[in-house]
């Protein structure tokens, strides 16, 4: 077999033993390897209806199908579980070392499974695994794996923090700076206590035909090279476009989505005076370095270091888009040094900052309405900083109350859900949906709960246009079932693979024939590769329809379909319930799937998955 090992190791914590499983060419070719293969086992390891907290959901790390080929920007590992934050199906991409290590260690996958009965690593070289106690529980993600690389030196590692040892349901796995951080999977590796896993291998994957895997190699590190997004990614990171969506689109959501965008910062601009966390204004200033994913030739991860003052120490992997919202804007607080010590508290703690900083913005606003009590308030760093401490530790009434997020913070409360930002549990990114119809749809739709990256679809919604899409309207709530089901089989091919989704206006589709078939042999046609898209996808979906999920599901928060975006660029805007109903039927058809969103038995059979469509498919 070339371009995959056929093999995939299984750890048993609660034995403390480890199993290899061959896995036969069919499979491989039908899943790739990434998300794909991780999906399908997840389906098949995890019985139904099982506490995602509970030894039998397992942890499968799976790196995609070109991670360790010499692919530019094939640097994805995908970590899989039922997650914790919502009872559906848990995913997390990082672009992490331990990716690689596990390919070259001879196994195309993870699975841990069990429990241990005292905190413990996992230690893989190769053909030998070791489960060992430890005394690292206690200790931040930075720590943990400092001393682990001291004496496994040369090994790629990922830890927890306290956040995952105390079960957060928003904790992250840490992988040397990059982090799996959504859906909770971090309280997974906390459940089984297991604290680190520290891995090395020295192996080579077999390819089918090295000279052409060379000359693919080279093509695609001159495209990428000579690719405009390729400068600004690397100047200014993926927060480059940050001014644009709030100046000329009007879709950077602030102060919990009461805001289409930044107002605070923007109506006090001068003229030429840029916001303090525009990346345009911190970069030449605070960045030291990259810090690129493994074999990426096009870094937008950047070391940002705080050398002087108040945050004098502050280290950190970005500033990433996502933190500059969920920690900055959505907060109201400009300050690029601020926000990057927050990003670095929640990285110690092992908190995921999407989730972290959406749900404290929520709670600012419940002080504010006075349902609540509490000393945090918009454009406070440091009442920031306290709390997520609290979070971590699960410490206070406050800290207890927000530290498994938004939807997890209003049930206890009892009220504030008509505020509360969340779908399926997961608080969302930073586009405000309001004024990208087919993100809504996306959004609502999502496997894992309001994830941008699912379909990916922001991008041609708000450019208008992307490979084989052009007139895109992003105020339109017309025609988007198609666009999102296409755009969510594209990128599930992309986290088979594990490939960087920044580089899917170069790959596109087309590019990844001749690479796949240099790499394993396979002729494969573009329609077969987005027929496994689509196969990967109905499995994760098939997954949730086996947990209970359903259309109901399929929601929006109250504050996107009642409060239209009040100023700004995309003043007016926001999702009405009949559009988005007319959106799932739509998107709903373009699937195949039933009225109710389930897959039908017809399409898991056209898709060759005979096992699943007669477990959970509907119709005759």
């Amino acid at each position: 077999m070339n371009g995959f090992w056929g093999k995939i190791l299984e750890i048993d914590l609660s034995k403390k033993s480890s199993e290899i499983k061959n896995v036969n060419e069919s499979i491989m070719r039908k899943f790739l390897g990434g998300v794909g293969l991780a999906a399908y086992y997840l389906y098949k390891e995890v019985p139904k209806n099982t506490d995602p907290l509970d030894e039998k959901n397992v942890l499968i790390i799976s790196p995609g199908m070109l991670v360790s080929s010499g692919i530019p920007t094939a640097s994805k590992t995908t970590f899989v579980s039922k997650s914790p934050q919502t009872g559906a199906f848990g995913r997390a991409v990082a672009g992490a070392t331990i990716g690689p290590e596990i390919k070259k260690s001879g196994y195309d996958m993870v699975i841990i499974k069990g429990k241990a009965e005292k905190p413990s690593i996992v230690i893989i070289e190769d053909d030998k695994i070791k489960i060992e106690e430890t005394d690292l529980w206690g200790l931040d993600t930075r720590e943990t794996q400092k001393r682990l690389k001291e004496k496994y030196q040369g090994f790629a590692t990922a830890a927890i923090g306290p956040a995952g040892e105390n079960l957060l349901r928003i904790s992250i796995i840490d992988c040397e700076e990059r982090q799996a951080a959504r859906t909770g999977l971090g309280a997974v590796m906390g459940s089984k206590k297991l604290k680190a896993i520290a891995i090395r291998g020295t192996k080579k994957v077999p390819e089918f035909d090295h000279k052409m895997m060379l000359e693919q190699i080279k093509k695609w590190v001159n495209i990428m090279k000579d690719h405009p997004a390729s400068r600004d990614d690397m100047k200014y990171g993926t927060g480059e476009f940050y001014a644009w969506m709030n100046t000329q689109k009007g879709t950077f959501p602030s102060r919990n989505w009461q805001q289409g965008y930044f107002e605070k910062a923007f109506d006090n601009l001068k003229e030429g005076q840029l916001s303090g966390i525009d990346p345009y204004n911190w970069a030449q200033k605070y960045v030291t370095g990259y810090h690129p994913c493994p074999n990426c030739t096009k870094p937008c991860g950047h070391i940002f270091e705080v050398k002087t003052g108040k945050y004098a120490g502050t280290y950190v992997d970005g500033l990433e888009y996502e933190t500059m919202y969920s920690l900055g804007g959505n907060l109201e607080i400009d300050d690029p040094e601020a926000v990057a010590y927050l990003s670095m508290l929640c990285d110690l703690y092992g908190m995921d900052t999407i989730s972290a900083g959406v749900t404290i913005s929520w709670a600012m606003e419940a002080i504010e309405k006075n349902i609540l009590k509490g000393d945090l308030k918009f454009g406070d760093p440091d009442s920031v900083a306290k709390v997520l401490k609290d979070m971590a530790y699960k410490k206070g009434d406050l800290g207890k109350l927000l530290s498994d997020g938004v939807r997890n913070a209003y049930r206890s409360l009892g009220k504030g859900q008509e505020f509360a930002l969340e779908i399926k549990g997961l608080e969302p990114p930073a586009y405000d949906i309001r004024g990208i119809k087919g993100m809504a749809l996306a959004e609502a739709v999502s496997v894992r709960g309001a994830c941008h990256l699912t379909a990916g679809v922001y991008g041609t919604e708000l450019v208008g246009k992307w490979w084989k899409f052009e007139g895109v309207d992003r105020l339109s709530a017309k025609g988007k079932g198609f666009e999102v089901k296409v755009h969510e089989d594209l990128m599930s091919l992309y986290d088979a693979l594990g490939v960087c989704k920044f580089s899917r206006h170069m790959f596109f589709l087309e590019g990844f024939i001749d690479i796949i078939k240099a790499y394993t042999g396979f002729d494969m046609s573009i329609g077969e590769l987005a027929y496994i898209g689509e196969r990967i996808y109905n499995v994760e979906r098939s997954f949730n329809a086996r947990e209970g999920f359903t259309r109901k599901d399929d929601y929006l928060p109250e504050r996107v379909m009642k409060d239209p975006i009040p100023k700004g660029v995309s003043k007016g805007s926001y999702v009405k319930k009949e559009e988005l109903e007319n959106m799932l039927d739509e998107y709903y058809q373009a699937r195949g799937w039933s009225a109710d969103g389930i897959p039908t038995k017809v399409k898991l059979f056209e898709l060759d998955l005979e096992d699943i469509a007669n477990e959970i498919g509907v119709g005759h």
